[in-house]
């Protein structure tokens, strides 16, 4: 089944088949959010999952959050347990999203998608992004040997594929990975050219 496709994405869901999922904010986002002083950036989470980091970020008094996802069940669940909040909950494609955003976050989701749309989601990522923003998140310094998702990467990798349209801040080892994650994750911080 294609990857893109909602409803195997939904199928995860529904079948509790989440094992990226950490249970609580990843710990490197959080501290990226910690250091943020604008509680009025437009901000995206694609892919959102649980949306742990977009809770996060209502409970920090950011009020331009949207999260992004493919699957119906969730989108669902999502915009019954965010109801009450400024946090708006989008069902579809991110390659079909349009708007733009001061921050785009990225957690898991550059990693579930098949290599082959790494492309279209760096050019894609780039129009997303409004002049000055920031994408900002993790992502895999490692392989896997499954045939994901998720698929893995490494810092040369994402230094040939974001290179062409991103400037990189930062793009280093993260220190403060969740515990099953460590040492296998880069902390990203790309300003688009």
């Amino acid at each position: 089944m294609e990857r893109t496709d909602p409803q195997y994405w939904n199928n995860r869901y529904l079948t509790g088949d989440t094992g990226w999922d950490m249970g609580q904010v990843s710990p490197p986002l959080k501290a990226y959010i910690d250091q943020l002083k604008d509680r009025d950036l437009q901000i995206l989470i694609p892919g959102a999952g649980n949306s742990y980091e977009a809770v996060y970020l209502h409970q920090q008094g950011f009020r331009n959050v949207t999260v992004l996802d493919i699957a119906p069940a969730l989108v669902e669940q999502l915009r019954t347990v965010l109801a009450g909040t400024s946090i708006q909950v989008v069902e579809g494609d991110f390659f079909n999203h349009d708007a733009r955003y001061d921050l785009v976050l990225e957690q898991t989701f550059f990693c579930a998608l098949a290599p082959s749309l790494r492309k279209d989601y760096v050019e894609h990522m780039h129009t997303l992004i409004k002049p000055g923003g920031h994408l900002a998140g993790v992502l895999f310094n490692r392989n896997f040997t499954h045939d994901g998702p998720p698929f893995g990467g490494s810092e040369a990798e994402y230094r040939e594929l974001f290179a062409p349209l991103f400037h990189f801040k930062t793009l280093a080892s993260c220190y403060n990975s969740h515990r099953a994650r460590q040492g296998t994750e880069l902390f990203i911080n790309f300003l688009p050219k």
